[in-house]
């Protein structure tokens, strides 16, 4: 990769061993932050440029760059208040932007865009969701939550449930697991929202096993990580195939008390009645701790791509 213009677009850019250097500067962030935070950042400015509604990731990416010493510009709905809705390209707004910050975070609602941007600027890109695309950022603290609470990903087995058609974290994660030892998947989705064939197509390239499976409590007490995802009501061409997809998995007591002791439930959040409120005080309910870990992961992330990060 070009260390001069480190740009985060997707989850197959990432091999094994840079995900262990990722992870491994992860870990040493979570002491920055227990340290009260650093200034290696000091005098750099990150823009935030959100053209779809976000409050975890947009947060996050904020609270990450504040930690480090960095400054923080930006729009949480930079479709209507950029400008964009007088009709300016995407590839004109990241052309000026660049001319203000070190770093773009953006999230939007084109597949692709993410790309698009980085090949107009001269400032790194980090992909904070391109519509039904890819979620690089939330796959990579997905994977360092798996690995941070078994010590290990190689050997799971992890359920992945809900949206996976519209779903792009489940897109990067599955990307993402693929460069590991004997990991495997159960796709569990309604009809209409399966797992893509493009997904299917990488995965079996790659070697990984794979089941689709419309079956949640077939597989609850066998696996290791049940991901729960929401159905995405915005992604769906029409109400009448969202109805057809809504509420037919839901984790509650009765679905926890099938899964095994030292399992855990994640979530990319935020959930809308698929994961019972009773299920949080469980310790196999891991989606809040995973959520926090999504602010060392970033920090490691925007330190990389300024150049002051292995």
């Amino acid at each position: 990769m070009d260390r001069k213009l480190y740009h985060v677009l997707g989850a197959k850019q990432f091999d094994r061993a840079e995900l262990e250097r990722l992870f491994a500067a992860s870990r040493e962030m979570e002491d920055v932050v227990a340290a009260g935070g650093d200034r290696r950042l000091a005098g750099r400015i990150m823009t935030t440029l959100f053209f779809e509604a976000s409050t975890r990731t947009r947060l996050s990416f904020e609270s990450a760059m504040h930690r480090l010493g960095g400054s923080v510009i930006g729009t949480e709905n930079a479709a209507q208040f950029s400008s964009a809705i007088k009709g300016e390209t995407l590839e004109d707004t990241i052309r000026i932007i660049s001319g203000y910050s070190d770093v773009i975070v953006m999230r939007h609602t084109e597949i692709g865009s993410a790309k698009r941007a980085a090949a107009v600027t001269g400032v790194p890109v980090i992909n904070a969701g391109d519509g039904a695309g890819e979620h690089p950022t939330q796959a990579l603290l997905d994977a360092y939550t798996i690995n941070k609470e078994f010590g290990r990903i190689d050997g799971l087995k992890i359920a992945m449930v809900g949206d996976l058609a519209y779903g792009r974290t489940v897109h990067s994660l599955s990307y993402m697991l693929a460069n590991y030892q004997d990991v495997m998947i159960y796709y569990i989705a309604p009809e209409n929202v399966q797992i893509p064939a493009n997904v299917k197509r990488y995965m079996d390239g790659k070697g990984i096993r794979y089941q689709e499976t419309h079956d949640l409590n077939a597989v609850a007490g066998s696996v290791d990580v049940v991901y729960q995802t929401r159905i995405q009501k915005e992604r769906f061409p029409s109400l009448e195939e969202y109805e057809k997809a809504s509420g037919k998995y839901i984790i509650d007591g009765e679905l926890l008390s099938r899964m095994r002791k030292e399992a855990i439930v994640l979530h990319p959040l935020p959930r809308a009645g698929e994961i019972a409120e009773e299920v949080d005080a469980d310790p196999r309910a891991a989606y809040f701790r995973q959520a926090h870990n999504g602010l060392y992961i970033r920090m490691a992330l925007i330190a990389k791509c300024l150049g002051v990060a292995d």
